[in-house]
């Protein structure tokens, strides 16, 4: 692959749109790119992003390309669509292969790029903004970048969340996947949802000063305070695994935790996540069972929010989404991350502890115990709410983000118009 300098642009985030625009005027189009290989990461966040960019401009339209086989159980606002990309699979040896096709991984993955490059190719977006991947899964994104680099019509933008990985992992990683060179070469600016004096993310990678200098640390994407049902019978304590795929040691741990303490309370309701194994739900259910309604369990809910909302406190993994829930409804959490594939979550919870927003059982210092989940139980309604040691701004991300995207659009059209 080839790799050419981009167009000359200004300094700063205050980046010109490029001459080259079509003379008639149309409403702004957004498109998001969410690989979505596992868990449920990638697309919460762009639906986060994509109904917050709408919902601030009621002439735009985002349009979420992903790979999350759950897309469809998920409610878009107007003005957002998806399409779903055929699904893959990552194996316990760290290799991928197809879900449901029949073909291979190679087949599958340029199956996946042809449909990247041919909806933008026909939806046209103004702005493109890429979840995490800088080329993309295996490097499917890079005929689009291409397409959009060479029509010189496209604002093109990378985010982040707030922690990758290890500098040294993540360094090694990018390297592999020629990813520096994709976002000196492809982008325009990129976007960290978090906060710079909470972590770097980019710590170790060797981006230019003028990727440096292009870097917008939007804060934390609050979630929505607003749009919520009505919550189950209080009080309760809430349980989520996030995707489930990874979180059947929480699970374990906290069901072990109401068998050995008949007097634990409030009761738990546990969200399994969508990619739980069915045989480890169904052994989870048969414990339950013997509860007598002190532990509740739910498959999936694509509304999470409104759980959130009414529970007492929260044990949860320390994924980007969920933190960014248990600090958006002011909740009392207990964390317990996962520290392989890779110690994002941990990172996380580690820099969150010390700023007072949550606690982290540690595998460490605590050890993954049923006293020390009793305990953390226990002393949950002690705790202090995220809101009482939270720094300024630490949630104004969609905020940010929809002032940047107006930015950008503005540019644009000004200089159609010039």
């Amino acid at each position: 692959m080839t790799f050419s300098a981009r167009r000359p642009t200004d300094h700063g985030l205050e980046i010109a749109a490029p001459a080259a625009m079509g003379p008639v005027p149309r409403a702004p189009r957004v498109m998001l790119y969410s690989h979505d290989t596992y868990g449920l990461g990638h697309l919460r966040r762009s639906r986060a992003l994509a109904q917050a960019i709408t919902a601030a401009d009621p002439t735009a339209s985002a349009l979420i390309v992903t790979g999350s086989p759950v897309a469809g159980r998920f409610t878009f606002s107007e003005r957002v669509d998806h399409i779903r990309l055929p699904g893959v699979t990552k194996r316990r040896d760290g290799s991928y292969e197809a879900q449901a096709l029949g073909m291979d991984i190679d087949e599958t993955t340029s199956l996946r790029a042809a449909l990247i490059r041919a909806t933008a190719e026909n939806f046209r977006p103004d702005v493109l903004i890429v979840d995490k991947e800088p080329t993309g899964f295996r490097g499917e994104m890079i005929d689009t970048l291409d397409l959009l680099k060479a029509g010189g019509t496209t604002h093109v933008v990378l985010g982040l969340r707030d922690v990758l990985d290890e500098p040294d992992v993540l360094q090694a990683e990018w390297d592999r996947k020629n990813a520096l060179e994709a976002v000196e070469g492809y982008y325009d600016e990129i976007w960290v949802y978090g906060a710079h004096s909470v972590y770097d993310p980019t710590e170790g990678l060797d981006l230019s000063p003028r990727m440096r200098a292009r870097t917008c640390w939007t804060g934390y994407l609050r979630r929505d305070l607003t749009t919520v049902d009505t919550p189950p019978e209080q009080p309760y304590l809430l349980v989520t695994a996030g995707g489930g795929g990874d979180g059947e040691m929480l699970i374990d741990q906290v069901i072990s935790a109401y068998e050995a303490a008949p007097d634990l309370s409030p009761r738990a309701l546990i969200v399994y996540g969508p990619f739980l194994d069915a045989t480890t739900r169904t052994k989870f259910g048969e414990r339950i069972e013997m509860l007598d309604g002190r532990v509740q369990a739910v498959g999936f809910e694509s509304q999470i929010e409104t759980l959130i909302a009414g529970a007492s406190g929260i044990i949860c993994m320390g994924g980007y989404n969920t933190f960014c829930e248990v600090l958006s409804f002011d909740k009392r959490a207990v964390i317990v991350p996962r520290t392989v594939p890779r110690l994002e979550q941990y990172i996380r919870a580690s820099r969150a502890e010390k700023l007072g927003l949550i606690r982290m059982l540690d595998e460490r210092r605590d050890g993954l115990t049923t006293g020390a989940m009793i305990e953390a139980i226990r002393a949950l309604p002690t705790q202090k709410r995220p809101s009482e040691v939270m720094p300024d701004r630490l949630l104004d991300g969609l905020d940010r983000v929809t002032e940047r995207m107006a930015d950008v659009l503005g540019n644009r059209a000004s200089a159609a118009q010039g």
